[in-house]
């Protein structure tokens, strides 16, 4: 299409070398207390997810990627209200969460239902969520234990849900009896009660904890806020070069290496 004046012309071609000279700042968030997956340790943001994130964006020059640790529950709020661009690293709730789109999956977790000793002593937990009925399930808070049906199950049964923030605090009330249950990433539980365990609780007497049934896997992903598309006109290019990014890193086996690397003791 031919330019309507000489000025307008200079002034697109002005904003196109600017476009092609200087990267595009972009901030993502990660969950600041989702251990080993996002979390903050001397006030820098860790974890696979981020490492996997962080390599991503190194492979966009075009981008400059800034990572942020956020509390989970206010990360989903951001993007829900479009002020944060992307957050991981949400499972796809797509029915829940309309206002979340999706990258490829970057990893698959197992969710799992933890249980202390004294629930296990007082009664038989074969299926989920059936013999759950009136018991107190810890999740971490912003997290859903299921879909629209798993919840609806769940209200069906009684089943109260008692969040918290952190899985170290679940867990922690779980052993302490304060909670029955816990739902969680197993990996994620298993990484934070060795380390409870190492640091010790001193005066504080803890039950042991067991797992009591297997849940659906669920994939984690960088979610993109659906909202105020005029803010982030580069959204669906970022998406596409995202997504083209970790496809690779599952091929050369990078994504493999970073969840070894992370759980070396």
């Amino acid at each position: 299409m031919a330019c309507l004046s000489a000025a307008f012309c200079l002034s697109a071609a002005a904003s196109a070398a600017a476009w092609a000279g200087a990267p595009q700042p972009v901030v993502l968030y990660g969950d600041d207390d989702y251990p080993p997956y996002s979390y903050v340790e001397h006030g820098q943001l860790k974890g696979i997810y981020t490492e996997i994130v962080r390599v991503a964006a190194q492979a966009m020059p075009q981008y400059q990627v800034q990572l942020r640790p956020v509390p989970w529950k206010r990360g989903l709020l951001m993007l829900q209200t479009g002020q944060a661009f992307g957050l991981y690293p949400p499972y796809s709730w797509r029915s829940e969460r309309p206002y979340v789109r999706y990258s490829v999956p970057l990893l698959m977790e197992q969710l799992v239902v933890l249980c202390n000793a004294e629930v296990l002593a007082k009664r038989a937990l074969q299926q989920w969520p059936a013999d759950y009925g009136g018991l107190h399930i810890g999740v971490n808070a912003g997290f859903l234990p299921g879909d629209a049906a798993m919840m609806a199950a769940l209200r069906a049964g009684k089943v109260v849900l008692d969040p918290a923030k952190g899985t170290r605090t679940n867990l922690l009330k779980l052993m302490r009896g304060r909670i029955d249950c816990y739902v969680s990433d197993r990996l994620s539980a298993q990484w934070e009660l060795q380390r409870i365990r190492r640091d010790g609780q001193a005066g504080a007497p803890m039950q042991a904890v067991h797992e009591t049934a297997q849940l659906a896997s669920q994939q984690g992903h960088l979610g993109f806020t659906a909202r105020q598309p005029d803010a982030y006109p580069y959204r669906d290019d970022f998406i596409e070069q995202f997504n083209a990014a970790i496809a690779r890193m599952q091929s050369s086996g990078e994504i493999g290496r970073i969840v070894e690397h992370a759980l070396l003791p």
